[in-house]
């Protein structure tokens, strides 16, 4: 294990390519404990990837690393862990038959997997003391997004590393998780920790960092003091190498004809649940992750039947849209594992197209890829996904493109009712306005219903806002509405506004 008090990685001429894609280009890196160094770019600037080769997941081609002067190799994530370095990933790795417990204890002091009552209170301390509140006992496959994202954050912390890599790490937090997150940061920085913190929201860099490092087109092209930074755009444009103007227009439209109508929806996870949405505006979602929103979404989109209550879909009944629905101009479903439910990893970008778009280049058994290419080769290109090679498979794009991707997908199917969940979710700044802007765009001839953990982002989009606290919905309530507005923090929390 590396020495706390003088603890100091530096990266020397990192390059990394993927065929002919270079993600990294002689990258220099000093990383230093002490500090919360944030590392920011678009998606595909190479953050993700040199990071991946310090925690040893990935091999530099060419370049070395030193940690404390002395040059290592790290043949894999083991050896990385072994020298004090630990990495949160912006997509997980658990193991979803296992317990909470058990994915965080895996690996480490064997002793406590003979003492499973011991596991837990372990845990339960650990998530305790840093206020990431989680079940010890539940299993990973029924947790939210927000939920894993909090047991990869307990994991690295448990093992106690010097150099500790968080990519995306608020990315499915809400407001309130954000801010434990941060204090437990700030804590373990104190504490003579090494942070890098991988972001795309520059206010929570601009909060957090104490240097930024501003990687494009897989290049250092600044490294500066977070202090010495005088506002966001100055950021935005290091990243992008062109002005964001952080400005979006919504326009106020009169709500038309009804798209989703719940009305008493309830199983074991919800409770009496009733909202609508109409074409022209944006319902929007919001409450701490596991609060019943993850239920309430697979049940609208057809990955569960609803037990009790009623579901209308563009006016049909829940049983009778699904027995036969229409694969464009009904719904559509952004889903936040975009992984493992959006595409499959294993095919390329014209396949991961058709997979919800088939049945409009078919004729009887025939299947046309060739006229399915040139219109997935026109949306990559207006959506901005890079790579723009439809051959590439998904998994050798970064998450933030691979969320382009998708979007562009689903927005091709002109629906009438868009069900987006954690649409801007690891997309960078640029791609973030431009999602907003596409959202707001297609408010006009649909009806969105909006599930976020990003309480500006529902703001900024939502015409109303349902609060969600343990499967019931706490008020439903304009965003012009400014009483309410300010007290949604309340509201997350099960308070009822007064």
């Amino acid at each position: 294990m590396i020495d706390n008090a003088t603890s100091h990685i530096q990266l020397e001429n990192i390059s990394k390519s993927f065929g002919a894609v270079h993600a990294n280009r002689k990258i220099n890196l000093d990383i230093c404990s002490g500090k919360i160094m944030a590392l920011l770019g678009e998606n595909g600037a190479g953050k993700s990837t040199l990071m991946s080769i310090l925690a040893g997941q990935l091999q530099p081609d060419s370049g070395r690393i030193l940690i404390n002067g002395k040059p290592v190799s790290f043949s894999s994530t083991k050896a990385a862990i072994k020298a004090g370095i630990g990495m949160v990933y912006q997509h997980f790795m658990l193991i979803d038959a296992m317990t909470v417990a058990e994915n965080i204890l895996l690996g480490q002091d064997k002793r406590f997997f003979l003492n499973p009552k011991q596991m837990k209170r372990l845990v339960k301390d650990l998530a305790d003391r840093y206020e990431l509140d989680i079940d010890p006992s539940a299993r990973i496959s029924n947790l939210s997004m927000g939920e894993k994202q909090r047991v990869e954050i307990l994991k690295l912390l448990y093992r106690q590393s010097q150099f500790l890599i968080f990519d995306e790490p608020t990315a499915v937090l809400t407001p309130q998780e954000t801010a434990h997150l941060f204090d437990a940061l700030r804590q373990m920085a104190n504490q003579g920790k090494a942070i890098v913190f991988i972001s795309h929201k520059l206010d929570e860099v601009l909060e957090i960092a104490d240097e930024i490092t501003v990687l494009r087109h897989g290049q250092v092209v600044d490294t500066l003091d977070a202090a010495d930074v005088g506002s966001k755009s100055e950021l935005a444009q290091l990243m992008v190498g062109r002005e964001i103007m952080f400005q979006i227009e919504k326009q106020p439209l009169e709500p038309k004809q009804m798209v989703l109508r719940v009305e008493g929806l309830s199983n074991n996870l919800l409770e009496n649940i009733n909202l609508e949405v109409r074409q022209g505006e944006i319902l929007g979602i919001v409450g701490v992750s596991g609060n019943g929103q993850k239920p309430l979404v697979e049940t609208i989109c057809g990955l569960q039947p609803p037990e009790k209550g009623d579901v209308f879909i563009l006016g049909q009944p829940w049983n009778r849209f699904f027995l036969k629905r229409p694969w464009d101009n009904a719904l559509s479903y952004v889903p936040e594992d975009r992984q493992g439910l959006a595409v499959c990893l294993g095919l390329d970008l014209v396949d991961n197209f058709l997979l919800t778009t088939r049945e409009g280049f078919s004729s009887g058994p025939w299947l046309s890829k060739r006229k399915a290419e040139i219109k997935a080769k026109g949306l990559i290109e207006a959506f901005g996904v890079k790579p723009g090679n439809v051959r590439l498979l998904a998994r050798q794009l970064s998450g933030g493109n691979l969320q382009k991707m998708v979007l562009a997908r689903e927005f091709y199917r002109k629906p009438r009712l868009i069900v987006a969940e954690q649409p801007t979710q690891g997309l960078d700044i640029a791609a973030t306005e431009d999602v907003w802007n596409l959202l707001l765009k297609a408010r006009e001839k649909t009806g969105i219903l909006l599930i976020t953990g990003d309480l500006s982002e529902a703001l900024t989009l939502s015409d109303r806002i349902a609060v969600m606290f343990e499967g019931r919905i706490i008020d439903t309530f304009s965003t012009s509405d400014t009483e309410k507005v300010r007290q949604i923090g309340l509201m997350m929390a099960g308070i009822a506004p007064v």
